[in-house]
């Protein structure tokens, strides 16, 4: 009996899938190659029309290569700084980039089930349904599990792309739908061997560009005198009585040689609980903003409750005392699901120092400090615009501090560097960002760096940043615009694909 004819590998597509993936990163920060996050996604659009291979199959892969090459500074974290066996630390990773790459395989899913499997008309599977598929699944990941929005496709256009200019409009969500649109008139232009597909790409970009350099907000007052304080404590280090002492001593050195109106420590810079800080220390901090007219912000531990201590900062200076505590912890890293189960197995394969925090209530009102209303956030806030511009638009400025030492001196803190750009052009307003080791950097309120301290390095960046009043159309319409917009492009796609009858060009498998 003859046997039946092998069908073509799947292993080349999935390899070319997940090439694709690991290619986009270079699309986001540190390089900044914002055209190949379209092309890296047109790539994927066709092979999801065109190959012999599951849409699933193939996102799942895309997602694999694009996590695994863009967040490997996970592994850093949990074996450089949380002593995690390296086997163990790379298992995890894996796994964790395998969590996120259900993402783009669901989106690749959705579209087939959208356009029956790939037998609907090209222009309507690949500009309504794998672009509104992926851009919606992408909304979903930034709260899916507590949320992991990194290396969304809308930071790839940050500072200064084109399509950038949608972020005032309707946030990340909307830029990350432009790539996708992007993306599908790149990928029919090839389907198709026309140019007339990417007419849409000026008819995206032109009202975008212009769009970006609209100013929504205007200036409030005189600008700001701000000093940035970069410690520098290695990671490894930073816990360890002897060193905790230097820190304190080298902290208050800096304060007190800036003379700026504004002074901001890093994450947990005083890296203690408020009550095991030395006696009169915090009352030094104090005198300094008050002898500069302004305020000292600084990070520490603070027991809120019995046993329930908060990642915190404090105002000292001219100001009434305030406080900002962190709401969005990260999991695993400062709280534990199912603790009862998990964090008995977690103490035995990793040190995480301070890893069982309590999460603050959502909505805290901005600090009135050195003369300014500051919309506050700790490290991994950023991440979550939609939290950000709850303090918008009473907010004159925006503070981000960071200890990105746990990302190593890799990319991981140069893509939390273009988030918190992506930040302050959302909601127009010039942002601080004070970390312990880099990137520390003053952000203006279209998100461009205007300076940027060097890495690794104990120093202060001194500068001047512009209040500002107003709002942005994102900041009064937030995430859902965007995340409806996907919806119904995927509902016009749908009905589209069940009413006419199938495009006579080549089909693609499921």
């Amino acid at each position: 009996m003859a046997r039946r004819p092998a069908g073509p590998s799947r292993w080349p597509w999935r390899l070319a899938s997940a090439l694709c993936g690991a290619v986009c990163v270079a699309a986001f920060a540190p390089w900044f190659l914002w055209p190949l996050a379209p092309l890296c996604v047109a790539a994927l659009f066709l092979i999801w029309r065109r190959a012999p291979i599951g849409r699933a199959d193939a996102g799942f892969c895309f997602g694999m290569g694009l996590f695994t090459a863009g967040v490997h500074w996970i592994y850093i974290s949990l074996h450089d700084h949380g002593d995690m066996p390296a086997a163990l630390a790379a298992i995890a990773l894996l796994g964790f980039a395998a969590l996120n790459a259900g993402i783009p395989a669901a989106a690749g899913a959705l579209s087939g089930w959208a356009g029956r499997r790939g037998r609907c008309a090209v222009g309507v599977d690949l500009l309504l349904l794998m672009p509104a598929s992926f851009a919606l699944l992408e909304w979903v990941r930034s709260w899916l599990l507590t949320g992991f929005p990194w290396l969304s496709l809308g930071y790839s256009q940050i500072p200064a792309a084109p399509l950038a200019g949608l972020a005032p409009l309707g946030g990340i969500w909307l830029c990350g739908l432009g790539v996708a649109l992007a993306a599908g008139a790149v990928a029919i232009a090839l389907l198709q061997r026309t140019m007339g597909p990417l007419l849409l790409l000026p008819l995206l970009w032109l009202p975008a560009w212009l769009t970006l350099h609209t100013h929504w907000t205007r200036p409030e007052g005189p600008p700001l005198t701000v000093s940035l304080l970069q410690g520098n404590v290695a990671q490894s280090l930073k816990f360890e009585p002897q060193h905790i002492r230097q820190a304190l001593g080298d902290y208050l050195a800096m304060a007190d040689a800036s003379r700026a109106r504004l002074i901001v420590m890093p994450e947990s810079a005083l890296a203690l609980f408020r009550d095991e800080l030395p006696d009169g220390y915090l009352e030094r901090l104090r005198a300094i903003g008050a002898r500069n007219h302004g305020d000292v912000l600084a990070g520490l531990f603070d027991e809120t409750a019995p046993g329930v201590f908060q990642n915190t900062m404090i105002s000292l200076g001219s100001s009434a005392p305030q406080a900002y505590r962190k709401h969005h912890l990260v999991p695993f890293g400062e709280f534990v699901p199912l603790k009862p189960l998990v964090k008995p197995v977690m103490d035995m394969v990793l040190d995480m120092p301070v890893g069982d925090q309590g999460a603050a209530p959502r909505g805290q009102p901005p600090m009135a400090v050195a003369g300014q209303q500051v919309g506050m956030d700790i490290c991994y806030e950023d991440a979550f615009g939609d939290e950000i511009i709850e303090a918008l638009p009473k907010a004159t400025l925006l503070v981000n501090v960071s200890d990105d030492a746990w990302f190593g001196s890799a990319v991981g803190p140069e893509q939390h560097l273009q988030i918190a750009q992506a930040r302050a052009l959302e909601g127009g307003r010039a942002m601080a960002r004070a970390t312990n080791t880099g990137v520390t950097a003053l952000i203006d309120a279209d998100g461009r760096v205007l300076a940027r301290a060097p890495k690794s390095a104990r120093v202060h960046l001194d500068g001047e940043l512009q209040g500002r009043s107003g709002a942005t159309p994102y900041v009064r319409v937030g995430d859902l615009p965007a995340a409806l917009l996907c919806l119904l492009l995927l509902a016009i796609g749908t009905l589209r694909s069940r009413r006419h009858r199938p495009w006579s060009g080549t089909r693609a498998r499921s």
